[in-house]
């Protein structure tokens, strides 16, 4: 009997104590780049080793280890009670994880990596840390300068979906290449390289769990909280979460524009809510899409009526009047940045119809001709054009221009041991070794370890 009762008491004190832990308010904020801001959760013991969650785990296929332990289990019941939070992740997670899945790949990354924006960002563009890391990546100024995104009065690249995947895909790249390690790559990613290099030795190891109490406070928690964040987006049913619709579109259309145009015109011939174009677009800070004929710029538009091609057409080459629609924020000549190339007529035609994603450089190069041929055959104000269009080719490659055009929306890439321009064309859409030698002045011989290039992506 005093022996059931001592039981009792133990097992009383113990439950107490689980409770306690469990009942911690813990708000897993917006982490950084460079600054992280995931609380450390304080687990004196762990009473509560879930062999089910364990073998969920291991379950599921992938590259970066995913272990489990207390600070795992943590997490897990924190994201597993959010369950408004985690359904509406699963909705958003329909849009974009394609979109980080198709950047993570051209860099060699673990597709698990795509499941870091939501203890980054909770999948939001436009969050910003309380030390100004910004989109859905979480970025800093200075490193997203680094990784080839631009900021300016009119454009915050940080926020853009496309363009700060690859970077983010970028910067992992070079941490792996560096740590060896996927955890310590995470790690690095939420306080900087020199921190992991530190703590790795004072440690004397290479493994995440034995360097844990060697990193910052924030950190500690961080590689929990991404394994937790994997194992209930891969397991949702388990813990009741239903996935939440998503108010972004799942069909859309991409064009590219070499003039000033703004999202609001742009809604009111598709019919749409503005709110729907800035949500697919989220990096123009003024709804304002800046192209010009140096650097077109992207629009992600919802899939198309046939119907309304012709008004969609003329809002996109029609020249926006920039200086009346918005007062500027420097002294940049916007006139300057817009002066067209000349045109030049070309030869007898064949006809080609427009591929969604499809741009004007990138026909051109496919036909062999210039860009400023294709818009005299066919009147183009500007550079936009429409999938399903018609556009008049020349049926020889006669040039007439010899011109540069440069190719739109640009991501760095840092050249590996072993990397040719054959095989860098290839992981990325829309790139070929003559435009990669063209837009970095280089030749068969010139490719070295460590070299930053520009690579156009479609």
């Amino acid at each position: 009997m005093k022996k059931f009762i001592l039981f009792l008491l133990i097992m009383s004190a113990t439950i107490s104590l689980r409770a306690q832990v469990n009942s911690v308010e813990v708000e897993v904020s917006q982490s950084t780049l460079d600054t992280a801001s995931v609380p450390e959760i304080n687990t004196i013991g762990f009473y509560n080793y879930n062999f089910t969650y364990k073998s969920r785990l291991d379950s599921i296929q992938r590259i970066v280890p995913l272990s489990y332990n207390e600070y795992v289990q943590n997490f897990i019941d924190i994201y597993s009670k959010r369950k408004d939070m985690m359904g509406k992740m699963i909705g958003l997670s329909s849009y974009y994880f394609p979109i980080f899945e198709k950047a993570l790949l051209a860099y060699n990354i673990p597709s698990e990596i795509k499941f870091l924006p939501i203890i980054e960002s909770s999948m939001n563009p436009h969050a910003i840390s309380r030390v100004g890391a910004t989109g859905l990546w979480q970025f800093m100024f200075g490193t997203a300068k680094g990784y080839g995104l631009n900021m300016d009065n009119f454009v915050d690249e940080r926020k853009d979906p496309i363009q700060a995947s690859y970077a983010a895909a970028a910067y992992f790249r070079d941490a792996y290449d560096e740590l060896g390690d996927w955890l310590l790559a995470i790690a690095a990613y939420n306080c900087g390289m020199g921190n992991v290099t530190r703590a790795i030795n004072k440690a004397g190891s290479r493994d995440f769990w034995q360097i844990r109490t060697f990193l910052p406070k924030e950190t500690r928690d961080y590689v929990p909280a991404f394994i937790a964040a994997v194992y209930v987006m891969n397991f949702p049913e388990k813990h009741s979460i239903i996935a939440q619709k998503s108010s972004l579109h799942q069909k859309t259309d991409t064009v590219h524009v070499s003039n000033f145009v703004a999202l609001s015109d742009i809604s009111k011939v598709l019919n749409l809510e503005e709110g729907v174009l800035v949500g697919l677009n989220p990096s123009y800070k003024k709804k304002i899409v800046n192209g010009t004929e140096l650097s077109p710029k992207r629009i992600i538009l919802p899939s198309v009526d046939h119907n309304l091609y012709l008004g969609l057409y003329n809002v996109l080459n029609q020249d926006l009047d920039v200086n009346k629609e918005i007062i500027l924020a420097s002294t940049d000549d916007v006139r300057e940045l817009r002066k067209k190339l000349p045109l030049k007529t070309g030869a007898p035609v064949v006809y080609h119809r427009v591929s969604p994603g499809q741009n004007l450089s990138a026909i051109a190069e496919k036909y062999g001709v210039e860009v400023q041929d294709l818009k005299v055959w066919n009147k183009l104000k500007g550079s936009t054009i429409i999938p399903g269009q018609k556009l008049k080719i020349s049926d020889n490659s006669s040039r007439s221009v010899n011109s540069t055009i440069a190719k739109p929306n640009y991501v760095t890439y840092k050249v590996k041991a072993g990397d040719t321009l054959s095989t860098i064309a290839r992981k990325f859409e829309g790139a070929t070794v003559a435009s990669i030698q063209k837009t970095n002045g280089l030749n068969k011989t010139a490719l070295q370890p460590g070299m930053m290039l520009k690579i156009m992506s479609l």
